[in-house]
């Protein structure tokens, strides 16, 4: 189910045939994918199974060995980098800031496709950047220098620069990575407020299940660099899916606050599978 005002615009994003690896090592193989415009899709998997990779490579940071990613039906390897990036934001899993940059400048740096030759900073960038403060709630850090936040206060300000370079496609590798788990609601709602009001098409990878059932519109489990399943979260968050790619034994029940599932994982000291479920 997608979102987006009739009036948004929306891009087509698809993979094709895509292999991807690091020197020797093959991590994603012969993948095949299609993001559903308007709409947030949620990417889940073990740790080395491709999830990063495979936006790594969808924002044209990796070169595919094979096959391609397509942006609106053109390789996103053959576009202009102003071009994509006026299109298509990423925040990566582990992004490094300037030594000594403070917020403002950093969250200013999402203008930076916007700024051409001839054209100067104006009224639009100014609104961007502050909406994107407040959005995370970083206004109140905006002289503060990078380096010296928190790890949760710098995730929510490298959350801001990607929002202020006002994107139609947005990938998130781990958003939610370093924050507690208000916060973590607080910018799964954010995103999700993004995609609802202004038709943002986002791709993340998550690590909780559960979340990530909660708010994807389209759920992708990856193994073994391949999509094991992939459909609405009710269709995907599964026991046999759970098993087959986290190695983990589950029960799933429907989650009494969203009415998605909800995995409940089964370790050694938590009792055993049983066959009435």
């Amino acid at each position: 189910m997608t979102h987006s005002p009739t009036d948004a615009v929306t891009h087509s994003l698809t993979a094709e045939g895509l292999t991807l690896g690091y020197g020797d090592r093959v991590v994603v193989s012969s993948l095949d994918l299609t993001v559903p415009p308007g709409a947030i899709t949620v990417i889940v998997g073990a740790n080395a199974c491709g999830k990063s990779t495979l936006l790594r490579s969808m924002s044209r940071l990796l070169r595919p060995r094979e096959g391609q990613v397509l942006l609106d039906g053109r390789a996103v390897h053959r576009l202009p980098a102003k071009e994509l990036a006026r299109t298509l934001g990423l925040l990566p899993q582990s992004p490094v800031a300037p030594e000594g940059i403070t917020v403002l400048d950093l969250v200013s740096r999402g203008r930076h496709p916007h700024q051409g030759v001839f054209s100067r900073w104006n009224e639009r960038d100014d609104a961007a950047v502050a909406s994107a403060l407040e959005a995370t709630r970083t206004a109140d850090l905006a002289d503060r220098a990078v380096d010296e936040l928190s790890g949760g206060q710098r995730q929510r300000v490298w959350i801001a620069m990607a929002l202020a370079q006002e994107t139609d496609l947005l990938l998130l590798d781990e958003p939610t990575t370093f924050l507690d788990v208000s916060h973590q609601v607080e910018v799964l709602d954010l995103l999700t407020d993004l995609n609802r009001t202004r038709g943002t098409t986002i791709v993340m990878v998550l690590h909780d299940l559960n979340l990530a059932a909660r708010y994807a519109d389209q759920l992708i489990a990856l193994a073994d660099g391949r999509p094991h399943a992939a459909g609405p979260p009710a269709e995907v968050l599964t026991e046999e899916c759970v098993r087959a790619v986290f190695g983990l034994e589950s029960r799933v029940i429907d989650d009494p606050v969203s009415g998605r599932p909800l995995m409940l994982p089964i370790g050694r000291y938590h009792g055993a599978p049983t066959a009435a479920g």
